[in-house]
């Protein structure tokens, strides 16, 4: 499955939200929602397991899209990931990266291969 990364480096085509939202799937929903509402201690319902990815605007997406700084930095600066952004890494990216090594890596691989 080719990869759909998120501004932030997250790999949309393996998330459950998206995987749910194009399979319209409700046992995944039902499953992310108990498992997501233990690991990050916050209720979330079935009906929140539902995401087009960061980079589509119309369309639902996971509640955190709406306020991730990381999204609106990328977005306002009109670039498909932050590996892209002239400024990577930066103050924004720093700290999640730091905490996400997938998404790091996924960011460095796309600015491995950015044509200078």
């Amino acid at each position: 499955m080719p990869q759909m990364l998120a501004v932030c480096g997250l790999d949309c085509a393996v998330c459950p939200a998206q995987i749910a939202h194009k399979t319209d799937d409700q046992a995944l929903r039902v499953k992310t929602a108990a498992e997501w509402s233990k690991q990050f201690n916050v209720a979330l319902a079935p009906e929140a397991i539902d995401c087009v990815g960061c980079l589509t605007l119309d369309g639902p997406h996971i509640g955190h899209c709406g306020e991730c700084e990381i999204r609106k930095c990328g977005l306002s600066r009109r670039v498909k990931n932050c590996a892209l952004c002239g400024d990577y890494p930066c103050d924004t990216i720093g700290n999640f990266i730091a905490n996400v090594p997938s998404a790091k890596a996924n960011l460095d691989e796309v600015r491995g291969f950015r044509p200078m």
